[in-house]
């Protein structure tokens, strides 16, 4: 391409782009140059190419009606300088002048339109070509400095693309290329996936399976995928993260909350062991007054069994110290709980009223306990409701002299015997009786408390959590 060649772009485009007066002005120029031109030559005909020039930046400037006109300017200034024939001869030749000048200014018109569409088609085609750009750059930073692993897979589970962290999800050394490798020895559900046979053209779900990097270690994955397909076949684009800690920690927690149920548990039965045991002595103490009945030797072997047993139930299985708590957020406790209780109350037809202050304290209990405390009382309310016309659960929550009181009232029939709600092993409740027992005893290991509170109707409890500002300050 020579430079005259590719200045020529340039030069059409500052004409376009030229003031419409200064491009009127040159026509008008134009034309008085040829009208002077054919004054001036002398000739028996006239110069009429010449009055051509002035229609070519006129239909750059003008529109179609106003070129028309101009044509017509045109054809009439060549009029005093062609030969005179006849009058008929006059008026075709202005005619036929008409004619070339208004069509060659609409051809030159049509192009400039053609052109000037042309350019603005260029120039959206180079804006969303940028912002394509853009998109695919921050696409690409994304997907690059994300923690989770993003790849997509052929239809034999060979990777397509990757980020970084696919690598480190693998185990693979870095800077291995990622492209064609097999995940199917890695993540085998995804290879799975790719061969299930579903009618539907995506197919989009979650799972949670074991995974192997390429060292043999086993991981807990969280994958995200779904299939699509694509004129090579069948592709799948997946996000996946090692949940390994979280399961980790999570069972941890859950085998420190068992084990703290237990003892719970375990001191509840030793309290009834220790009223039994209570009872059974003075039987015995009445029993060894009785002439001729403590001389025996199966009396003294009881009245050993009954100390022993007494020591058993003497045992202290319950921890008295507290564990160590760090400052919770309750809002968070409470948004949490509402994920979970919220589908079951709307499956029943019930609804659940929130009453929470904007601003929440925080406070000094373990989460999955309290959660635990709370699931308790939601679910004892939910049964309470189930053979009422109106199902509802109002849970609010009120700052009170250094504490939070978390209330749960339902709209359910009441209790019949408030004084033996907190009773271990009472005949006719649920299982073994041990919900509310259990829920008080983890909230007072909280330094907090779980009571009932009488309502005119329905069930009313208030649990009491330790404000963490406060202990943090006596402190």
């Amino acid at each position: 391409m020579t430079a005259s060649t590719a200045r020529r772009p340039d030069l059409v485009e500052r004409l376009l782009q030229a003031d419409r007066r200064l491009l009127l002005l040159a026509s008008m120029l134009l034309l008085l140059t040829a009208a002077l031109a054919d004054w001036s030559s002398g000739l028996d005909v006239s110069l009429g190419v010449l009055y051509v020039l002035p229609i070519l930046p006129a239909a750059i400037a003008l529109e179609r009606r106003w070129l028309l006109l101009f044509a017509i300017l045109c054809a009439l200034a060549r009029i005093p300088f062609l030969p005179v024939k006849s009058p008929l001869d006059t008026v075709f030749r202005f005619l036929l002048s008409v004619v070339a000048h208004s069509t060659t200014g609409l051809f030159i018109s049509e192009l400039v339109r053609n052109r000037r569409l042309a350019v603005e088609h260029y120039r959206a085609l180079e804006k969303q070509q940028s912002l394509r750009q853009e998109a695919e750059e921050h696409l690409r930073a994304l997907a690059e400095s994300s923690p989770a692993a993003i790849f997509t897979l052929d239809e034999r589970a060979g990777i397509l693309s990757a980020n970084q962290a696919t690598g480190r999800l693998l185990g693979l050394a870095a800077g291995t290329s990622l492209s064609g490798h097999s995940i199917a020895d890695h993540l085998p559900v995804l290879a799975d996936a790719l061969k299930l046979d579903t009618r539907a053209q995506v197919f989009r779900t979650a799972a949670q399976c074991q995974g192997r990097q390429v060292n043999g270690s086993v991981f807990v994955a969280q994958i995200w995928f779904s299939t699509y397909q694509t004129p090579e076949g069948r592709r799948l684009a997946a996000i996946a993260v090692d949940s390994s800690e979280e399961t980790r920690e999570r069972e941890e927690q859950n085998l420190r909350q068992l084990l703290s149920h237990n003892r719970i548990i375990a001191g509840a039965v030793s309290h009834e062991i220790r009223n039994v045991c209570g009872a059974i002595s003075l039987v015995f103490s009445s029993l060894t007054r009785t002439p001729g009945v403590s001389a025996t030797e199966d009396f003294r072997a009881l009245g050993t069994l009954v100390q022993a047993l007494e020591r058993i139930a003497a045992t202290e299985l319950q921890s008295k110290t507290h564990p160590h708590l760090n400052p919770l957020d309750l809002r968070e406790v409470l948004n949490h709980l509402r994920i979970i209780i919220e589908p079951a109350w709307q499956e029943a037809g019930g609804s659940v009223r929130w009453d929470l202050p904007r601003n929440l304290p925080p406070v000094l209990a373990d989460a999955f306990g309290l959660t635990q405390a709370f699931l308790n009382l939601t679910q004892n309310s939910l049964r309470a409701v189930a053979d009422c016309d109106r199902r509802e659960l109002h849970i609010s929550a009120a700052r009170n002299d250094g504490q939070i009181r978390i209330a749960f009232e339902d709209s359910g029939p009441g209790v019949q015997e408030p004084q033996k709600l907190f009773e271990p092993f009472q005949q006719g409740a649920d299982h073994v009786g041990l919900g509310l027992y259990v829920s008080r005893a983890i909230l007072r290991s909280y330094g907090g408390d779980l009571r009932y509170v009488p309502a005119s109707s329905g069930c009313r409890f208030v649990a009491d959590l330790r404000v963490a500002a406060k202990e943090v300050s006596a402190g």
